[in-house]
């Protein structure tokens, strides 16, 4: 394809995608559909171009303002993540001088908000949070995420599905902390190779792993993921409990049920129940109430622990929406708690950096159901990994509850706190 052609392209996706009125990752597969003549080379410059604005969409936009010409073809042009030779080729004497002028800019010299490319509401908490850690952790934001995979113990060892990769010729490496987890470099075509295919993997982020580890289920029990989603976590716990026990997979969307279905499949599991409820109280959680041994809540939640895979988080997300974020959480964990038999677990985890969806609703759920009539007490995250076979002291666990980051631990953002029922 001519240069100028693919540059024109780049600016049209841009320009659906700013929009955010849809997911990001929607918006480029809609993109390539209509596009199916475009190759994997020229397919990855213009994914990666689109997601390189959304990280840095403030930076961009401020230096688009010396430029002439539309919008979004300077912001394609600034973002380019293709050859640059290439890229050159397609620009006229212009935009060329343009594009090297703001290359000289001194980015240090700059505002500190077009730096860290967070909106206020979200720059702040962090920074609270995070003190000096604040800018390594917008530093991590700024790269793409690795690709995680979790080798199924139902169906193979990690060190022989580590070595046919390596034949193969992929770079791979076990991950650190998950006893169950291989780490890619790369974006391989997953799905055409055998160890996917035959479910021997399945893509899942290395914190996302740990929070199954965390769930700790053992064979023959009653085990509940609460929001299953794709299921994911759900498949996790399954393999765990080595395909023994029931395993219920709730969602209130049956349409996220649905794409659990092929991966059901090539897992080979026959101990997982999947099941659309209409609501936190829906008659089946009734039911249950006080029969089940362990209970995965991993509610629905900002989302902004993924802003590495999903940047346009940050510009689609409010705090409004996250406030009512918090009051459905905390209805969900309340719920999900009457299920537990004395004994049993609960573990409540997002995928949120801010303590408005983590801490604060762990403390006021542990706050209503402490002392001898409140029925649960906190486990410590750090002795639960332990005795799940997880380095905590390696994760560098403070206080009651587990907090991944992606600039510390190289996983997606995670939280997770649990309790025993007495």
């Amino acid at each position: 394809m001519h240069p100028n052609a693919l540059v024109d392209l780049s600016t049209e996706l841009l320009r659906a995608v700013l929009k955010l009125d849809h997911p990001a990752d929607s918006v480029v597969s809609a993109f390539f559909r209509q596009h199916r003549t475009l190759g994997s080379r020229e397919r990855h410059a213009l994914a990666e171009t689109a997601y390189t604005v959304l990280r840095q969409r403030l930076l961009f936009q401020n230096l688009a303002q010396s430029g002439s010409g539309p919008l979004e073809r300077r912001l394609a042009i600034l973002a380019w993540q293709g050859s640059p030779s290439f890229l050159r080729a397609a620009l006229a004497p212009n935009e060329l001088a343009w594009l090297t002028a703001v290359e000289d800019i001194d980015h240090a010299t700059l505002p500190e908000k077009l730096r860290h490319n967070l909106p206020d509401w979200l720059a702040q908490p962090l920074k609270d949070s995070l003190g000096d850690e604040f800018w390594p952790l917008v530093d991590a934001l700024s790269e793409t995420a690795a690709l995680d995979l979790r080798v199924n113990l139902l169906k193979a060892k990690r060190e022989d599905v580590l070595r046919t990769l390596t034949e193969a010729g992929f770079t791979a490496t076990p991950t650190p902390y998950s006893p169950w987890g291989l780490r890619l470099q790369g974006k391989p075509a997953l799905h055409k190779l055998d160890v996917f295919t035959q479910g021997l993997v399945e893509v899942q982020d290395e914190g996302s792993q740990l929070l199954a580890l965390l769930t700790d289920p053992k064979r023959g029990e009653m085990v509940v993921d609460f929001c299953a989603g794709a299921g994911g976590k759900t498949l996790a716990l399954g393999a765990a409990m080595r395909n023994t026990g029931r395993l219920y997979a709730f969602d209130i969307s049956g349409h996220r049920l649905d794409a659990l279905k092929p991966r059901l499949a090539r897992s080979g599991l026959s101990n997982v129940h999947p099941a659309q409820i209409a609501h936190e109280r829906d008659d089946r959680i009734k039911r249950l109430a006080g029969k089940i041994d362990r209970v995965l809540v991993d509610a629905p939640c900002s989302g902004l622990g993924t802003l590495r895979r999903n940047p346009d988080l940050k510009w689609r997300q409010s705090p409004q929406a996250v406030s009512e974020m918090q009051a459905k959480q905390t209805a969900i964990l309340t719920s999900a708690a009457r299920l537990l038999k004395p004994g049993g677990r609960l573990v409540y985890a997002t995928c949120s950096l801010l303590t408005t969806e983590n801490e604060a609703v762990a403390d006021a759920f542990t706050a209503a159901h402490a002392g001898p009539s409140g029925g649960f007490e906190v486990l410590p995250a750090q002795q639960a990994l332990e005795a799940a076979r997880v380095d905590g002291a390696a994760l560098l666990v403070a206080g009651p509850y587990l907090r991944l980051w992606p600039h510390r631990h190289q996983t997606d953002g995670f939280f997770a706190a649990v309790w025993q029922k007495r």
